[in-house]
């Protein structure tokens, strides 16, 4: 998802039409990024044209769902103080879905720490 997202943010940035400039005040530098940014543009065309008929397709969708999911998701996201204290959800042969507690590590002892005969502490 985040590679999607900065795909998405990129090709925005790249199809804003670029201020006219005359080609005596650029770099071989500025020129190459541009031809880069050019061909890149070009390359990502038909994907991005993919991607908003995917949109288009599951939007209503995922609106829908996140319309009457998302104050229950809310409401459990404020009980659930450490995401980091489960492990992921396990979908069960009946079709349940369960999310398990990490179990709890055991304190360990404090080491002893060994005197010797003449009162010196070895750690």
């Amino acid at each position: 998802m985040k590679h999607l997202i900065a795909i998405c943010a990129l090709s925005v940035a790249l199809a804003l039409p670029a201020h006219a400039e005359e080609d005596t005040g650029k770099s071989l530098m500025e020129q190459g990024a541009e031809l880069f940014f050019e061909g890149l543009r070009k390359e990502m065309e038909p994907a991005l044209e993919d991607l908003q008929g995917l949109v288009s397709q599951f939007g209503p969708a995922m609106q829908s769902f996140f319309e009457e999911m998302g104050p229950a998701l809310a409401e459990l996201a404020g009980e659930i103080e450490d995401w980091s204290a489960y492990e992921a959800p396990e979908i069960l042969p009946n079709g349940d879905i369960i999310i398990r507690k990490k179990p709890e590590d055991q304190p360990e002892e404090p080491e002893q720490i060994e005197e010797e005969a003449d009162g010196a502490t070895e750690i």
